[in-house]
């Protein structure tokens, strides 16, 4: 169950990573929502962090969430914000997510 946690922490840390490069893109009442968006999406993850981090390794359980996240988040900048997506910026996304899946099976 924790590990559930985990990635859902990880998927809301991507919806507050997300939240804040729409917020740099608009102003007024459009930037005050994807604020609002980030507060509520970085509040989530962190209470999903602490929860699981009751019962999972604190090192594995954080490196996983920012796995999540940092992958999430390039993948939504490379679909989203039309950021590139070339050879070795694929290439190191996938080491990234060998290297979590790795983590949760080591981990006891």
């Amino acid at each position: 169950m924790n590990w559930i946690l985990i990635v859902i922490a990880g998927l809301f840390e991507v919806g507050f990573a997300s939240c804040l490069g729409k917020a740099k893109e608009t102003t007024g009442n459009e930037s005050v929502m994807w604020y609002s968006g980030f507060f509520i999406c970085l509040t989530i993850s962190m209470l999903l962090l602490i929860k699981a981090t009751q019962t999972l390794p604190i090192g594995t359980a954080y490196a996983v969430w920012t796995g999540i996240g940092a992958v999430g988040t390039v993948l939504v900048g490379i679909i989203f914000f039309k950021e590139p997506a070339d050879f070795w910026r694929m290439f190191f996304i996938v080491t990234l997510i060998a290297s979590i899946i790795g983590l949760k099976y080591v981990s006891h």
